[in-house]
């Protein structure tokens, strides 16, 4: 007998083990060391670095919406979500990043919506959402926003207002048009355009325009006087 043969019966064991354990416990004490197998496992996997690598069972309450995703879903497509996840069941987990009070969505809001607000969902599922947290370098404000973005136009999903409010605000963060443009799957025109429509024209300091673009700056006082 051969060491992985040894080795291959030994975890086996332990698996077995392990999972007679985990059987006779309580839901919840139950779920709580499901995750924690997977956890310990996910550090040995090789593929550690994929999110979807590490699924986790977390308490609805413990996930909550962010303050800037620009998706939105008509209420026919949102009972169709319902029903596909009432009849079919969660596929998709739910993608988040951890703050100090639980776990902040990135994607999946209204897939977290019919697990909190779908009575049969939330009974199925103990009260609990599927999670997978991103990875932990992409954790600033920017990066969450442009993760959202980034998965909200790849489905071709999002309203044109609230991603121009967003592309000012990470303007406002320091971000050159040709950042955003990267980490949102833009080119620099959709970018600009997307400025113009807020009308701030403080955004546009850093464009270069001809002198046809530029205008005198009146005060009332001084309109008054050329009238």
């Amino acid at each position: 007998m051969n060491d992985k043969t040894v080795d291959s019966i030994i975890l086996t064991g332990i698996i077995s083990k392990l999972t007679k354990a985990i059987e006779s416990l309580p839901v919840e004490e139950k779920i709580e060391w499901i995750n924690a197998s997977k956890v310990a496992l996910h550090e040995s996997s090789p593929f550690k670095n994929e999110p979807v690598d590490c699924v986790l069972w977390v308490r609805n309450e413990d996930v909550r919406a962010n303050d800037y995703n620009p998706n939105s879903v008509a209420p026919p497509e949102m009972e169709l979500l319902a029903h596909s996840i009432s009849s079919d069941g969660y596929t998709q987990p739910i993608v988040s990043w951890k703050t100090e009070d639980g776990n902040e969505v990135i994607d999946g809001f209204h897939r977290h919506r019919v697990g909190k607000e779908c009575e049969e969902v939330q009974a199925r599922v103990n009260g609990y959402l599927p999670i997978v947290t991103i990875m932990e370098d992409r954790g600033g404000r920017n990066d969450r926003i442009a993760s959202t973005i980034r998965h909200n136009r790849a489905r071709g999903k999002h309203k044109v207002d609230s991603m121009a409010d967003i592309v000012i605000e990470l303007k406002r963060r320091n971000w050159s048009d040709k950042k955003i443009g990267k980490e949102l799957g833009m080119d620099e025109d959709e970018v600009l355009r997307l400025t113009q429509i807020t009308g701030l024209s403080e955004m546009f300091a850093d464009h270069s325009f001809s002198e046809a673009w530029k205008a005198e700056m009146y005060t009332e006082e001084e309109l008054i006087d050329e009238d």
